[in-house]
């Protein structure tokens, strides 16, 4: 890879992960398509696209853990509740074509959204609920099934996560992207990786001391970011990105 390549290689990882860590999820929307573009192939770029993604999580963790917004104990929760699904995942995904499922995680992720948009307190206060034995075992179910998408599929994932924990759980945003980001960014993300890897995915290693470096600059400085702004800012990038991601998987690359 040329010098210019790689620069643009660098800045399309900064900006993806630098939104994605603001938002909760979507790193993929900008990182995955650029992977392509540059001419890796479909798996490669996707079993590529996950390795790197796991410095989003290790940045993001990094300033999250010195700004003390992480319950460790709900994020253990999450890590492990989500495992299996994405294991799962990322062994289907070597044998299913991937068209028609990206296009019908496009609409559930355009249904975020729009969801989001339509509820205009949703996320702005914590409201603890569903934290009981019953709770926690729906959504651990619920949380698996994001798992596996997270395993499978290319971009959007940790923003079902994101929604999912101030939904069900009644997260505020900072904390949902806060959890998200550790959880899915840097252990689901890391899990999936491994699992295709196993599985006989190939990765592209000259790319991604590149792609880790974005991604951990871009992790840590949308984290920073987070911290520092309100729960209406955090809610409308989520919105943004979810409508943006969506319409990007309906039409394709």
């Amino acid at each position: 890879m040329d010098i210019l390549s790689a620069l643009g290689l660098f800045l399309g990882s900064l900006i993806a992960n630098t939104l994605a860590s603001l938002s909760g999820g979507g790193a993929g929307l900008l990182q995955f398509p650029l992977l392509i573009f540059l001419g890796l192939p479909f798996t490669i770029a996707l079993a590529t696209h996950k390795v790197a993604s796991v410095a989003l999580g290790l940045g993001a963790a990094i300033k999250h853990i010195r700004a003390g917004t992480i319950d460790w104990r709900i994020t253990g929760y999450v890590i492990v509740a989500g495992m299996l699904g994405v294991i799962a995942g990322a062994n289907v995904i070597l044998f299913v074509p991937g068209r028609i499922a990206e296009a019908l995680l496009g609409i559930l992720i355009l249904g975020l959204g729009i969801y989001s948009m339509c509820k205009r307190t949703l996320g702005q206060t914590a409201e603890p609920r569903h934290r009981n034995s019953v709770g926690l075992l729906m959504g651990g179910m619920g949380l698996a099934a994001i798992g596996m998408l997270n395993g499978s599929l290319t971009a959007g994932t940790g923003l079902f996560v994101t929604l999912f924990l101030v939904r069900w759980f009644g997260f505020d945003y900072k904390q949902a992207v806060a959890l998200t980001l550790v959880s899915v960014g840097l252990f689901w993300n890391g899990i999936g990786a491994a699992a295709m890897y196993v599985a006989g995915a190939e990765i592209y290693w000259p790319w991604i001391p590149v792609l880790l470096l974005g991604s951990l600059c871009g992790g840590y400085l949308g984290a920073h970011w987070a911290t520092q702004k309100s729960n209406t800012l955090i809610k409308r990038c989520f919105e943004a990105l979810t409508l943006l991601i969506g319409v990007k998987l309906l039409i394709g690359f």
